[in-house]
């Protein structure tokens, strides 16, 4: 007669693991979904903080991450769609912040962005991806040398053509000891995306949001 007894045990213990097993996957989806939230809402903060270090302070009223069309254009890089930002004040607008991508630097592609103001110039660039040498290709990154600054205030006439280059080329721009590679890379890139601007500016700064959310000007 053991055997009904030990079927009834071997029932009570599967039920009871498969109560743990419900509950668990039960707490592990809360946490992940909890955890998820946090984690969107912080790379939201982050864009926001990206973004407002290129524009001057006081240029745009609006939400940037909220102002942007999709942009699929070799010249900049892309091999798919990305999103351009585009800045406005009391209804008018101000700049674009375009994303591009310099595939040729010395380990690989360099993500950057870079804002353009209405007239042309450059508010500010960033680098926001990249696998450069540390100590040598890095310093691209604001956090290690300003050398990023120096493109505030340049535009395609500013300088002319033959000083989109780095010294080492006979240009105006910097390059790093042990890492030309890097800076030519994105000096290259920062102004294909103010040549993008040029040939399409009127649509950039004239693109209705409300009618061509995720649209290409």
């Amino acid at each position: 007669m053991p055997m009904p007894e030990i079927s009834r045990s071997m029932l009570k213990n599967s039920l009871v693991l498969g109560l743990f097993a419900v509950a668990t996957v039960g707490v592990v989806t809360l946490l992940q979904q909890g955890t998820a939230a946090r984690i969107q809402a912080a790379e939201r903060q982050a864009q926001v903080r990206a973004l407002g270090e290129i524009l001057p302070a006081g240029s745009y009223d609006n939400d940037l991450l909220a102002s942007s069309i999709l942009l699929d254009e070799p010249l900049l890089g892309h091999r798919s769609p990305q999103p351009a930002y585009l800045a406005s004040k009391n209804g008018q607008a101000t700049a674009v912040i375009l994303q591009a991508t310099a595939p040729d630097g010395y380990s690989g592609a360099i993500h950057l962005l870079i804002g353009i103001q209405a007239d042309g110039r450059l508010a500010g660039v960033r680098v926001i991806g990249h696998r450069e040498t540390p100590g040598l290709g890095d310093k691209i990154e604001l956090a290690k040398t300003p050398w990023i600054r120096s493109f505030e205030g340049r535009s395609l006439a500013s300088p002319d053509e033959s000083g989109w280059a780095v010294k080492k080329d006979g240009g105006d721009f910097d390059q790093f000891a042990g890492a030309t590679i890097t800076p030519r890379a994105v000096v290259k890139t920062v102004r294909q995306a103010l040549q993008y601007f040029q040939a399409n500016q009127a649509a950039l700064l004239n693109a209705q949001l409300s009618e061509r959310q995720g649209s290409k000007p």
